[in-house]
Formats: structure tokens, C-alpha cells, sequence
């Protein structure tokens, strides 16, 4: 949602007390470091955006989209592009996903906020004697 700098305290609190029905059954399993040890704070202000969840320690951003998100789809490409300028990844999660399949839901935020795992380097040895 792009909003205007000096609205997003106000705008965000109110989304907070109004949450839809998956970002509240998705808050009360994220709230309290209760998915490994990870920290979410709800409904963020980020530039422009509010973020439904944020992890800023895993620069994590979590979306729970609806329906409506499929006649927004270029918006939300933007908005992507933009916080992963800003060092965030987006992971976005459908209300069904989160409703009907939790477990998956917090599995896939879990994965999402694991550091890629990347390849060791090649192993080097010291050359003997000091040549080669």
C-alpha cells in the first residue's frame, strides 16, 4: 500500500487494530519470538509501504495477500523491487495458505528467513616447502 510519509504512523496503527482475518491468525503464531526465535513486528512502516509482518534481523518482509492482489500484481512487482533496493526480501503468503495450512505457512517463513545457504569455497592447501 503506498501511502504518503507523514500518514504512515497513523495509517499503519489503524491496521494493526484492524487486522483481516489471516494476518491475525498469522500474528498469533509469529508474536513473541514464538517461530525460531525470530522477532516480527506487524503492519511496518518502510519508506512508502507498510509491511503486514517484518523481521528486520533476517530482513524479512511477510504479505499475506487476498484476492484482490491478483488485479495488483505490476503495483506489487514495484513495491518488491523497491524494498529489495532497500535490503529486504518479500515473501508473500495467500489468506488461504495461512487459514488452511499453517504449519506450511510458518515453514516457508522459516525457510525465507534462513540465510541462503551457499557453497564452501574450494579448499585450498599451503604449498609445501613454500614452492611450487
Amino acid at each position: 500500500m503506498a501511502i504518503h510519509f507523514d500518514r504512515a504512523g497513523q495509517t499503519a496503527r489503524r491496521l494493526r487494530k484492524e487486522p483481516t482475518l489471516s494476518e491475525a491468525a498469522l500474528w498469533r503464531l509469529l508474536r513473541g519470538k514464538a517461530l525460531a526465535g525470530l522477532r516480527f513486528r506487524r503492519q511496518v512502516p518502510i519508506g512508502p509501504y507498510i509491511a503486514d509482518f517484518c523481521c528486520f534481523s533476517a530482513r524479512l518482509i511477510v504479505e499475506v495477500d487476498g484476492g484482490v492482489h491478483h488485479f495488483t500484481e505490476d503495483r506489487d512487482a514495484a513495491r518488491d523491487a523497491w524494498l529489495a533496493t532497500q535490503g529486504f526480501r518479500v515473501l508473500r503468503l495467500s489468506n488461504e495458505m495461512v487459514l488452511s495450512h499453517p504449519d506450511q505457512a510458518l515453514e516457508d517463513i522459516r525457510g525465507a528467513a534462513s540465510p541462503p545457504i551457499r557453497p564452501a569455497p574450494p579448499a585450498t592447501f599451503p604449498r609445501q616447502g613454500g614452492r611450487e
